[in-house]
């Protein structure tokens, strides 16, 4: 998982999707070994189930107390059919386990509880957490090795820099709006950052790009300062020093995954102390997205410095979320590499 965390929960309130969430997550995760878990579902007046999503086997695990109005637990499903789940969950294949949902009701069977924490320790729960202030739900969202979204509050409000403002020496001009697939290398970018960010900007040195921005109605600063520490600091000052985050991201990294950088977001809101960065087999690559704290640091960079001073200066502070394909780091130096690119997405589509 891109979190580097082990566990996946989701929680929030009722009819927020998490379910939908769960099952389109499901094969994301897995795509090797179908997932094997449970899903629990209740009547209202009747009470609750728990079926085995393997065998298709069900047991009830709540009854609803028409005396007191509320729903109570049958802690025999949970020690029979519920126990026995969870064993042939550990032993499945597949290194992920699927769990919807977890509520108050497991709170009543020690047994079922202690079960559900050793399968924690063998395999990666996928899991929806009811969002209520009880011993064992606290338990589990509060776990270090789990990544949880509040789809109440998945992300922090961030922002995003994208640095246009390289002189393209190597490619011979401007290689912003040089085309990939018919597309601007800017587009590409606009797309993988898109929906995430409360604010973004570019940034340039380039008047053509600023016109492509106005066009496509993009906030953009142009400018004539020589150092990436100037686009840095303009990128800053113009979002604001409202968010809890900001992403750097380069104009010419035209197949960043739009995934990638929700998950830089995620991690981000998750732990907002931490500098968080894309890598590919441990080695390091941008985006980078850094918390509030370095804000003023980054500002102050010197002459001709990036971020990446920041890396080296607070490198216990640096965690980086790994990348399924090298080339979401790749960018476009020269114009060999923009025929690269584009013959791997033709070889892509069988051309």
């Amino acid at each position: 998982m891109r979190s580097g965390k082990k566990h996946l929960l989701i929680t929030g309130s009722r009819g927020r999707g998490k379910s939908t969430l769960v099952s389109r997550l499901a094969p994301l995760l897995s795509p090797q070994y179908p997932m094997g878990g449970i899903t629990t579902w209740a009547v209202p007046g009747e009470g609750v189930w728990l079926r085995e999503d393997v065998t298709g086997k069900t047991a009830q695990i709540g009854v609803y107390d028409r005396e007191a109005g509320k729903m109570t637990a049958h802690t025999q499903g949970f020690e029979t059919l519920g126990l026995a789940a969870l064993g042939r969950c550990a032993r499945r294949e597949a290194p992920w386990v699927r769990l919807d949902e977890v509520g108050y009701l497991e709170q009543a069977s020690g047994a079922y509880q202690r079960a559900l924490l050793a399968l924690m320790e063998r395999k990666r729960l996928l899991a929806v957490v009811r969002k209520q202030d009880e011993a064992f739900l606290n338990c589990l969202r509060r776990r270090e090795d789990a990544c949880v979204i509040d789809l109440d509050a998945p992300l922090r409000p961030m922002g995003c820099v994208i640095m246009a403002s390289g002189l393209g020496s190597r490619f011979g001009g401007n290689k912003l709006l040089a085309r990939l697939d018919g597309r601007p290398l800017l587009d590409w970018v606009m797309d993988a950052t898109q929906g995430v960010f409360a604010r973004r900007v570019v940034v340039t040195r380039h008047r053509e790009v600023e016109e492509w921005c106005v066009q496509n109605h993009m906030p953009v600063v142009l400018h004539d300062l020589p150092g990436r520490n100037d686009t840095v600091r303009l990128g800053l000052e113009a979002l604001g020093d409202d968010l809890a985050g900001c992403l750097f991201c380069a104009g010419d990294q035209p197949l960043l995954a739009p995934d990638s950088v929700l998950a830089l977001a995620l991690a981000a809101s998750q732990e907002p102390d931490t500098i968080w960065r894309l890598a590919y087999e441990g080695e390091g690559g941008t985006p980078v997205l850094f918390p509030r704290w370095a804000f003023s640091e980054l500002k102050r960079l010197p002459h001709g410095a990036g971020g990446s001073a920041l890396l080296r200066k607070y490198p216990q502070r640096v965690r980086a979320i790994p990348v399924r394909n090298q080339r979401e780091l790749w960018d476009v130096d020269r114009p060999d590499d923009l025929t690269r690119l584009q013959g791997l997405l033709d070889e892509g589509r069988g051309r």
